[in-house]
C-alpha cells in the first residue's frame, strides 16, 4: 500500500505506558488499531520469517487453506446453482497505460465477487424474496474508508484504490466500516506472472505481507466492535486479470501485545507465532474473453472462501453442501437415462464401465480415455511387499492378509523391520482421481481423513489403549524410476503420491464376531466399557467420532492377557463445527439423521444401537432417514432396547436409559461414572488384573 494517511508523521511520536486497567487496554487497542496503517512496514518486519519458511524449491511451506476433496464435494454441490459476471475483466489489465482498463478491471472485480456471493447466498442461506444482506465496495488507499468503484472512479480515486471487500449492510454506518468486512480482494498485477511459471506457485512476498496486513486489520477491527461476523478467520483473495488464489489467516488476537510505540513489531511477532496462514496455489479464474471459469479450480477455490467467509456471519447454511453434493449421483443417472446407456454399473476399481445392449445379452466392455492400463492398477496380495516413504524415512510393509469392511479393502501387514508385529495397512485413492464416484469417497475418509484426525490427537496428546495409534503415514514408493518434478507433484505412475496410512493394534471387528457367535454377554459389557473409555479420551480435545458401527470396533486379543476393544475408523471424527458426521441408517444418531450434526450423547447413542443389534436385536429394514427417525422413536418409547440390554445386564439397560435421557440435550457426558459402573460388571479371569480406564 503506497499512500500515506496524513496523521502518518505524528503517529511515530512517543505516548504513554498503557493503562492496566480495562479502559486503559481498550484504548491502547484503539490506538493500535489507528496506527496501523502501512503494508510496507509490516512486509518488512516478516522479511527474515518468510524468506525461513521458503525451502529448496523457493515455494513457502505454508498449509493450503482448503483440501482438494473439500474443493470436489463443493463442486459437486454448485452443479445447480447459477453464477453470471455481466462485467467481463479487461486482458492485460497493467499492459496498457490507459486508467479506462485499470477502472474496468475494478468494476469487473466488484461484479465478480457480487455474483459470488449473490448465487452463494440464494443457493444455500436465502429465503425467496429475502435480499442478501451483504453489499461490494473498494477500499481507497490514502484514508483506508470504503468507496463504491464507479464512485471512487467518477471522483478521480481510481489510482488509490487499494482492494475490493464483500461487506456486512449496515444502516447506521452505509459507507462501511472495517469490521463488517466478510471478505477482501486484492487487485494486483504480478499474479499471473507467477502462475506462468509454475502451476503449484505462491504469491511473492510482498503481495503475502499486504494480505497478512489486511487480515490482521479486519480480525482488529472486529475485536473492538460489537459485530456479528466472528473473529475466528480472515479471507483474502489475491487477483489480477486472470489468475488467482486465497490466503487464509486466524488466530487468538489475545496474545498479541498492544504496543502502541512498536506497532508493527508486535504485529509481526503474533503473525510469527500465533498466526495460522494458508495459502492457495495460483490458478487461473478468467478466460481471455474476460469470463470467469467457474467449475475451474480457480475460481472454485475463490468460491469456496466467500462460502466459508459468509458462513462465519450466516452460520451454517440450511441447504448443506453434503446436502446439495449428494443430489450429483441422481443427476449423473439422469443424464445416463437421457443418453439412453442403460443400466451400467462400474466395477471394483472404477475404471471400466459395462453397458447391456437391449438387442443382446452380451456384455461389452468399454474402456474410457482415462482409463489406466489394468496390468499397472494395484494388485496387493497376501506376501507382497509394499514400500511407503514420508518426510524423514522409508519402511516395507508385507502384506498378511487381505480384509474388507464390507465397502473398501484393507490389509493386516507387518513391517520388514518387526516382522512379528501385525498393523493395519489403509491405501487411498491416488490424488489424480479428480472425477471418483461418490461412494469412493470412503477411500479419502478412511485414510487421507483418518490421518489427519489421528495425527490431532498425537498433537493433543490424547492416548488410550482403546483409541488406534498412528503407526505411519506416507505416500506409496512405485516401481520403476519416479520422475516426480522437482516441483512437487507426482510423475506420470499410476501410483505415485498414493496416500498410505498404518495403525495399530489389529483385531477381529465386531461385525465378525457376530457373525461367528463369538459376541457374547461378557462381551458386550467390556465393548461399551472399552468404547466409553475411548470417547471420554477423545472427548477431553472436542473430538467425537461419528461413525460408530459394528465394522469400526475391534477386539484385541493377540499378546495380550486379556482382550479388550479399540475403537477404529476415525475418518469422520468431529474436529470442528463444519464437519459432518457419517450417515448410517442403523447407527447414527438421532441429531446425526435430522441435523447432520453431533450433540454430546450422539456417540452414546450409536454405541447403544451398536450393542443392541450385536446382541440379537431385531434388524429393521430402513430405506430412508424418515424410516430410521420412525425406527428410533418407536424403539425408545416402547424401552425396546432398554429390554434387550437389561437381558444382558442391568448396567446397560440403566446406561441405555441415561443415554435416551440426554439425546438432544446440550448436557454433557458423564463418561466418569458409567466407566466406573461397568468396570464393576467385567469378570476379569485374573482377578490381579484392572481394567484400564484411563485416558
Amino acid at each position: 500500500m503506497e499512500g500515506k494517511s496524513p496523521d502518518r508523521d505524528s503517529l511515530e511520536s512517543g505516548t504513554k505506558k498503557s493503562s492496566i486497567s480495562s479502559g486503559g487496554r481498550s484504548q491502547d487497542r484503539k490506538e493500535f488499531f489507528r496506527r496501523f496503517v502501512d503494508s510496507d512496514l509490516l512486509t518488512e518486519k516478516l522479511t527474515d520469517w518468510f524468506e525461513n519458511n521458503v525451502e529448496d524449491n523457493m515455494l513457502p511451506t505454508f498449509d493450503v487453506p482448503f483440501e482438494l476433496v473439500d474443493l470436489q464435494k463443493f463442486d459437486y454441490a454448485l452443479e445447480g446453482v447459477p453464477f453470471q459476471q455481466l462485467i467481463r475483466m479487461p486482458s492485460a489489465i497493467y499492459a496498457s497505460t490507459s486508467g479506462t482498463v485499470e477502472a474496468t478491471a475494478y468494476l469487473a472485480l466488484e461484479d465478480f465477487m457480487h455474483a459470488s456471493a449473490s448465487s452463494l447466498w440464494e443457493s444455500f442461506w436465502g429465503q425467496e424474496n429475502e435480499p442478501m444482506p451483504f453489499y461490494v465496495s473498494s477500499l481507497y488507499n490514502a484514508n483506508l474508508r470504503f468507496y463504491q468503484a464507479e464512485k471512487a472512479i467518477a471522483k478521480g480515486k481510481l489510482g488509490g484504490l487499494c482492494a475490493t471487500a464483500i461487506m456486512l449492510k449496515n444502516p447506521r454506518h452505509p459507507q462501511g466500516k472495517w469490521d463488517d468486512i466478510l471478505e477482501l480482494a486484492l487487485l494486483r498485477p504480478d499474479i499471473g506472472t507467477l502462475a506462468s511459471v509454475e502451476n503449484d506457485c505462491k504469491p511473492s512476498l510482498p503481495i503475502i505481507g499486504e494480505a497478512l496486513f489486511f487480515a490482521l486489520r479486519v480480525l482488529l477491527a472486529r475485536s473492538l466492535s460489537r459485530s456479528s461476523i466472528p473473529l475466528s478467520s480472515v479471507f483474502v483473495l489475491v487477483v489480477d486479470c486472470q489468475y488467482g488464489g486465497v490466503i487464509k489467516v486466524e488466530g487468538d488476537l489475545s496474545k498479541l501485545e498492544f504496543d502502541v510505540n512498536n506497532v508493527y513489531e508486535c504485529s509481526a511477532a503474533w503473525i510469527r507465532n500465533y498466526s495460522r496462514i494458508a495459502i492457495s496455489p495460483i490458478d487461473m479464474i478468467w478466460n481471455k474473453l474476460g469470463n470467469a471459469n467457474w467449475g475451474d479450480i480457480g475460481a472454485l477455490q475463490v468460491l469456496f472462501a466467500t462460502f466459508h467467509s459468509i458462513t462465519q456471519y450466516a452460520g451454517m447454511p440450511k441447504n448443506s453442501v453434503e446436502d446439495l453434493a449428494a443430489d450429483h449421483s441422481s443427476r449423473l443417472q439422469a443424464r445416463r437415462i437421457e443418453r439412453q446407456l442403460g443400466e451400467t454399473r462400474v466395477n471394483g476399481n472404477g475404471l471400466f464401465r459395462f453397458q447391456q445392449r437391449s438387442a443382446s445379452p452380451e456384455i461389452v466392455e468399454v474402456q474410457e480415455e482415462s482409463v489406466i492400463e489394468s496390468d499397472k492398477l494395484m494388485k496387493l496380495e497376501v506376501g507382497s511387499v509394499l514400500w511407503l516413504e514420508d518426510s524423514v524415512w522409508q519402511n516395507g510393509y508385507k502384506i498378511n492378509e487381505v480384509l474388507n469392511d464390507g465397502e473398501i479393502p484393507y490389509y493386516m501387514a507387518s513391517s520388514v523391520e518387526d516382522p512379528r508385529k501385525n498393523l493395519f495397512l489403509y491405501i487411498g485413492s491416488h490424488p489424480s482421481q479428480l472425477e471418483p464416484a461418490w461412494e469412493d469417497m470412503k477411500l479419502w475418509y478412511q485414510v487421507q481423513r483418518q490421518t489427519k484426525v489421528l495425527s490431532v490427537m498425537k498433537q493433543k496428546g490424547l492416548s488410550s489403549k482403546y483409541i488406534p495409534q498412528l503407526s505411519a503415514s506416507g505416500r506409496i514408493i512405485h516401481p520403476g524410476q519416479c520422475r516426480r518434478p522437482s516441483s512437487g507433484g507426482n510423475c506420470d505412475h499410476p501410483w505415485c503420491g498414493t496416500p498410505v496410512l498404518v495403525t495399530s493394534p489389529v483385531g477381529t471387528t465386531v461385525a465378525d464376531m457376530v457373525r461367528m457367535g463369538k459376541f457374547g454377554l461378557d462381551e458386550t459389557i467390556r465393548c461399551c466399557h472399552d468404547c466409553l473409555s475411548a470417547l471420554s479420551t477423545a472427548a477431553l480435545g472436542g473430538i467425537r467420532h461419528g461413525d460408530i458401527r459394528p465394522e469400526n470396533v475391534i477386539c484385541v486379543t493377540s499378546g495380550v492377557r486379556q482382550p479388550y476393544y479399540v475403537l477404529i475408523g476415525w475418518g469422520h471424527a468431529i474436529l470442528e463445527d463444519r464437519d459432518r458426521p457419517a450417515m448410517n441408517l442403523h447407527f447414527s444418531s438421532t441429531s446425526a439423521l435430522q441435523e447432520g450434526k453431533l450433540c454430546s450423547a450422539s456417540d452414546s447413542e450409536s454405541l447403544v444401537y451398536m450393542l443392541y443389534f450385536s446382541s440379537g436385536g431385531d434388524l429393521p429394514v430402513l430405506d430412508s432417514v424418515e424410516g430410521a427417525l420412525q425406527w428410533r422413536e418407536t424403539a425408545w418409547s416402547r424401552r425396546l432396547i432398554q429390554q434387550k440390554l437389561g437381558d444382558i445386564s442391568a448396567v446397560l439397560k440403566a446406561f441405555a436409559d441415561y443415554v435416551d435421557s440426554l439425546c438432544g440435550t446440550p448436557y454433557p457426558m458423564d463418561y466418569e461414572i458409567w466407566l466406573r459402573r461397568l468396570k464393576r460388571h467385567i469378570h476379569e479371569e485374573d482377578n490381579g488384573k484392572e481394567v484400564d480406564t484411563s485416558s
